[in-house]
């Protein structure tokens, strides 16, 4: 056996997405089932030119067609609160399934696959985080390699257009998920999330800000071109499988001085550096327009990890 099946519930923006990447891209992964809620949804559509098995009953009708009994791994492009619901279910089904959460529902760890996610290929819940999380946790994780992080901060501009009903039915739970996983995964002590839905015509591409509020280091002119490596670096492993992950500008940084400290909410008087990150991401335009670079580097990410969960699933059955 040289793939494992997968299936996708969601057959909105981001579900549609991570089907035409399956189907261009997946070496380990073979889509065999997609799930949605309106018979009409123009990814039902195209899942069934592609002689996909479809339902539009949920999770109920996934776990009624035959080809459930094949599925391996199961890609969740819902809602935070359907997850939930979608989880336990399939649990219920078959309990080896593996599930790769697109919401910011969180049943399981967050993954970033560039920072943690060997750390977690045998879990069987993956949480993907956030369009914006999976945009700027590496940017804090690669500050974080070189000094401390007391304190990051994250803004996440997209375009409105791109922002399907699941996006905005979860504004809440992104900024929660992000700032969550800024420091579990990310490394910051402290961490918040801003996200902007932005209506300009002609739709603008992602655009992403990190602040981080870091230790300086006894030589902080060393401490500066370090980071500045790291970062250059992280994007770059970033761009293995989101390739229109960028830097916008080089790295900004402002020397913050013991005699005059920032009084950050919730973490105190920090002195030290801060570190600037600029950033923007531009969609592969598989489904949605290049300026959908928050659905890309969502739905790369997801494969990204089911790619190198299906490997070590099959490199261990081979054994």
């Amino acid at each position: 056996m040289t793939s494992l099946n997968a299936a996708i519930i969601g057959s909105g923006n981001i579900g549609t997405d991570l089907m035409i990447k399956l189907l261009r891209h997946g070496k380990h992964l073979k889509l065999t089932a997609m799930v949605g809620i309106d018979p009409e949804s123009d990814g039902l559509a195209r899942a069934r030119k592609h002689g996909i098995a479809t339902t539009h009953d949920g999770v109920d009708g996934l776990l009624a067609l035959p080809e459930f009994e094949s599925i391996d791994v199961v890609f969740d492009a819902t809602s935070a609160g359907a997850h939930h619901v979608n989880e336990r279910k399939l649990r219920e089904a078959k309990a080896d399934i593996r599930l790769i959460d697109l919401t910011p529902a969180a049943i399981g760890p967050y993954c970033v696959p560039v920072v943690n996610l060997n750390d977690h290929l045998d879990v069987p819940n993956l949480n993907m985080v956030t369009c914006g999380g999976q945009a700027t946790i590496p940017m804090v994780a690669a500050v974080a390699s070189v000094t401390s992080v007391h304190y990051a901060e994250i803004v996440a501009s997209i375009a409105s257009l791109s922002a399907g009903p699941g996006t905005r039915a979860n504004i809440d739970e992104f900024t929660e998920t992000t700032a969550q996983a800024l420091v579990s995964v990310g490394g910051a002590k402290e961490g918040k999330a801003i996200i902007v839905l932005n209506p300009a015509e002609p739709p603008l591409i992602m655009r992403d800000t990190v602040y981080c509020l870091a230790e300086a280091g006894a030589d902080v002119n060393a401490t500066e071109s370090a980071i500045a490596s790291a970062v250059e670096a992280m994007v770059e492993r970033v761009q293995a499988y989101v390739p229109g992950y960028r830097l916008k500008q080089a790295v900004q940084f402002d020397r913050i001085a013991e005699d005059s400290p920032l009084n950050v909410p919730g973490v105190g008087k920090v002195s030290g550096l801060k570190v600037s990150i600029f950033l923007e991401v531009e969609g592969a335009a598989h489904y949605l327009p290049a300026y959908a670079g928050n659905l890309d580097i969502m739905t790369s990410a997801a494969l990204a990890t089911g790619e190198r969960v299906a490997e070590r699933q099959l490199a261990a059955r081979a054994a």
